[in-house]
């Protein structure tokens, strides 16, 4: 285990890896799309999911025929990746010293993740694991807040958030200023419902969130009976009623710079 993962990441994936493979939505299908019209994957390539986790994002690699090799540093996540993808190759690695040769790949994607490495190292070593004008694909599936009963859920959890790495601080951003080594070529949005029981897609879901994984099962399950309210105070829906949470995801695909 690396000592840069954020010790919030190494308990909370650790404790939660099963869970977190069992309730956090997939991505939209045009997502497969976008890597192959954008950022040129298919059977010819090479790509690297750093920071794999449980491997939610695989099928959408695998469908561009692309050579793909998950990386991914805690191992309970990384056991769960395997059970769910025996035959993907798996290292596992931190984001700062990748056991790949140089100009090796011709893209990365960071779906769901690269907020929990957002520094210089990072894209120093993915500069120079990349072919000259490789892609690097930066994804995130977020709750779509201007939905009443999501916006009330998000304001219960962000005072617990602490000094946890976010998306939505914006944060990773900074590593991108003043820096040579990649280019922002544009971003897409996607939306999309993840759909099933209040229970599996809203209040086990949030338990998944790396810091709430990581407290003690008292304060989880007091968390999860206050997020069932929650939706039930906005929507009349219970634990066990179906119910659509929105999301929008970001993909933004930034380029090598060549030296």
């Amino acid at each position: 285990m690396t000592q840069s993962l954020h010790p919030t990441a190494q308990k909370g994936f650790s404790l939660g890896a099963e869970l977190y493979q069992q309730v956090r939505p997939s991505y939209p299908q045009e997502i497969a799309v976008w890597l192959q019209d954008r950022l040129q994957l298919g059977e010819n390539s090479t790509v690297i999911d750093l920071g794999a986790g449980t491997g939610k994002f695989l099928p959408y690699l695998i469908q561009t025929q692309a050579k793909v090799i998950a990386v991914e540093p805690v191992t309970e996540m990384l056991q769960q990746l395997q059970l769910a993808y025996p035959s993907v190759e798996c290292l596992q690695a931190s984001s700062t010293q990748l056991p790949l040769k140089d100009a090796s790949l011709d893209a990365i994607l960071c779906a769901q993740s690269f907020h929990w490495f957002a520094n210089i190292e990072t894209l120093s070593e993915m500069h120079r694991v990349l072919k000259p004008s490789g892609h690097l694909g930066l994804i995130w599936n977020q709750r779509d807040t201007d939905v009443d009963w999501v916006k009330a859920l998000a304001d219960e959890i962000a005072p617990l958030e602490g000094d946890t790495p976010r998306y939505h601080s914006e944060l990773w951003k900074q590593v991108f200023e003043n820096q040579q080594l990649f280019n922002l070529i544009e971003l897409h949005t996607f939306q999309q419902q993840h759909v099933g029981t209040v229970e599996q897609v809203v209040s086990k879901r949030l338990l998944s969130t790396s810091f709430i994984a990581a407290m003690p099962t008292a304060e989880q399950q007091q968390l999860k009976a206050k997020f069932e309210q929650i939706v039930f105070d906005f929507t009349g829906l219970t634990a066990q009623d179906q119910i659509s949470f929105p999301y929008t995801t970001f993909a933004y695909h930034f380029q090598k710079i060549s030296n």
